[in-house]
């Protein structure tokens, strides 16, 4: 049996619990977190040009447009919704691979959006990103040691010169890959593999806050619960705190300890994972929870399937008002006059259970299920 961590401890295999995920198992109360990662009022804008030789602007891409969310000592912060709304623009925000157009990133107190040189350098240190496509985000011309020690080349003080081969045997090993890899190329290794070189790659500078952009959309199902299981065992060593990003609620529901769901560069949605799965207040997470396929058959035929009608918006021109409201069955004529606010409903705001967390949207306290029909 291989290591598990750099002082050589024993570890089970991260191929056990294969199949169909099962839900994350609820914290044991405890108080409240500090809050390591503060995002506030996010926004990024892309401009929109016309003209060849005298470009003007004639409008924006709203990518990211007022987010805001915590993320507390490690946990889990899970983010969901369709391609196109904005949740890999917001990876890239937090982790300073883009510059935000407005709002603030606190790490630890400190807004991350007014630091520039070495004290970037330093918090940037501490908040690594995961890539979703384990085929593109590892240079095919760089052998495995050289790809994860990468990081020591801008952060030489991480490892001393003499050590990084050693390290970067110690970072194979924790991740389940055999530290005699170090001189093979990424073509050699299947996709699972890939990612756990790209996973080793982010735990090399002994990061505190990982952002994973969908980091199992390529891969196979039973390979994405061997990455996930490992992603859990390494926040569990080494206190990690994770911004997962995906599209595959189930993946979500497993890992998370809460969940924020986007629409078109929005949080309309954020919760616990038992409040968002058992008690949906927005429409569109219960659209998005009434695809998810499961395991039982006659639970799924009991179950009201909604089917969105229309296409997403255009970021370049969201509606007014509640940006979902144009695939809503439950819009009204104040839906596209006053966009909602992201704030636990009224009606709820002094109750107690799993309704009581943030939606942003004018009807959510009329009742917890209502579809279309």
């Amino acid at each position: 049996m291989q290591s598990d961590s750099l002082d050589g401890t024993a570890r089970p295999q991260d191929g056990e619990g294969l199949g169909v995920l099962p839900e994350k198992e609820p914290p044991a109360p405890h108080a409240p977190r500090e809050a390591i990662l503060e995002v506030r009022d996010l926004v990024r804008h892309f401009p929109l040009t016309q003209g060849v030789v005298v470009k003007r602007q004639v409008g924006a891409v709203k990518a990211v447009d007022g987010v805001s969310f915590d993320l507390r000592r490690g946990e889990t912060l899970g983010l969901v919704g369709e391609s196109g709304c904005g949740k890999s623009t917001v990876a890239k925000l937090v982790t300073s691979l883009e510059t935000p157009t407005a709002g603030s990133i606190l790490y630890k107190g400190e807004d991350v959006t007014r630091l520039s040189g070495r004290a970037l350098k330093a918090v940037r240190r501490n908040i690594q990103m995961v890539f979703q496509d384990p085929y593109t985000s590892l240079n095919p011309r760089m052998t495995v040691g050289d790809i994860v020690g990468e990081p020591f080349d801008i952060h030489p003080e991480a490892a001393p010169r003499g050590e990084r081969r050693r390290r970067v045997q110690e970072l194979l090993d924790v991740v389940g890959l055999n530290p005699e890899y170090v001189n093979r190329y990424p073509h050699q290794f299947s996709g699972g593999q890939r990612q756990r070189i790209g996973i080793a790659r982010g735990l090399a500078l002994r990061p505190e806050v990982i952002v994973a952009d969908e980091p199992v959309s390529a891969l196979d199902v039973s390979v994405q619960a061997q990455v996930v299981n490992l992603m859990e065992r390494l926040q569990d060593e080494f206190g990690l705190s994770y911004v997962f990003i995906a599209h595959d609620l189930s993946v979500v529901r497993h890992i998370s300890d809460r969940v924020g769901v986007m629409y078109l560069g929005k949080i309309v949605e954020i919760g616990t994972e038992r409040e968002i799965y058992e008690h949906p207040t927005h429409p569109y997470t219960q659209a998005l929870l009434s695809a998810v396929p499961v395991p039982d058959p006659s639970a799924g035929e009991r179950r009201t399937r909604i089917v969105l009608e229309g296409d997403v918006p255009s970021p370049a021109n969201p509606p007014s008002g509640c940006r979902f409201r144009t695939r809503c069955w439950r819009a009204a004529d104040r839906c596209a006059q006053e966009e909602p606010v992201l704030q636990v409903p009224a009606v709820l705001r002094h109750a107690e259970g799993p309704a009581h967390h943030p939606s942003a949207c004018h009807y959510a306290e009329e009742k917890e299920r209502i579809v279309p029909g």
